[in-house]
């Protein structure tokens, strides 16, 4: 995916997306706020919750569940699709993926299966909510958070590895018993293009990017119960890297080889 600014946004335009991704003081308190109110699941961007309680006072505000796009509230999605666009930011990532579901799926029932992953994605948004950040996507066993300055402050970096140590730990990865469901974990901190990108019922805000793939790639070389980052990541983040083993990967698409540090389940309540 190229990270460069689309065609079709003049400098202002760019300037109001940045402004507006990295300057949120308001969003913050607002999505703290709506965190407290049960329940999941809730609006991707200001976290307006479309269970429980939630359900019923939300809508009175305008953050009704959009039934064309049911990620979002009405208002969010409205404001979406009425401002495409976005601008280049420094961001964190966290990919979460679970390791062996194929075979996990092979052995039980599709709704004990089903189950299984529901209660993976709950703790998973729970986790990342709480940690400021936008749950991006849920992907076949994956789940993608995006940590931006607006809503997880300048130290994202921070946000983003902590909530990857949290949710290493709830899946049990630092219990003698072995974990509830293996996971591997792949963070990033770096530049990447985020904004509203397609059109119509289909725009979603996300971020593109090197970084992104980057990520994503770090998440499938995590092993159970591994979390990667890049060096310069970890630095952002503020990790004691000393003591930490170090890897050198070969990733796809990567003319370089990646040094990454491993942060294990050990290591989660560092």
């Amino acid at each position: 995916m190229d990270s460069r600014q689309p065609p079709g946004l003049d400098d202002a335009d760019q300037e109001e997306w940045r402004r507006q991704l990295t300057q949120g003081s308001a969003i913050r308190w607002k999505r703290r706020l709506r965190n407290r109110i049960p329940s999941n699941p809730r609006c991707k961007m200001c976290a307006a919750p479309f269970a429980g309680i939630g359900s019923l006072v939300m809508p009175l505000f305008g953050h009704a569940r959009w039934p064309k796009n049911p990620k979002y509230c009405s208002g969010c999605y409205q404001a979406l699709r009425a401002s495409h666009g976005g601008a280049e930011i420094e961001c964190s990532l966290m990919f979460a993926d679970v390791r062996g579901s194929t075979a996990l799926a092979e052995r039980m029932s599709s709704s004990d299966f089903t189950r299984l992953m529901g209660r993976f994605f709950d703790t998973a948004t729970s986790i990342l909510i709480d940690e400021g950040a936008m749950v991006d996507k849920f992907v076949g066993d994956e789940v993608i958070g995006l940590f931006i300055p607006a809503m997880a402050t300048d130290a994202h970096a921070e946000h983003a590895v902590r909530a990857a140590r949290r949710l290493v730990a709830a899946m049990g990865h630092d219990r003698a018993e072995g974990p509830w469901l293996p996971i591997g974990v792949g963070v990033n901190s770096d530049i990447a293009y985020v904004g509203s990108v397609g059109t119509g019922l289909d725009s979603e805000m996300t971020a593109m990017g090197d970084a992104v793939n980057l990520t994503a790639r770090l998440s499938s070389h995590a092993g159970a119960g591994e979390i990667l980052l890049p060096l310069e990541a970890a630095r952002k983040a503020g990790v004691a890297v000393d003591d930490l083993e170090r890897r050198s990967l070969e990733l796809k698409g990567k003319s370089q080889p990646t040094e990454v540090v491993v942060l294990t389940a050990g290591a989660v309540h560092q």
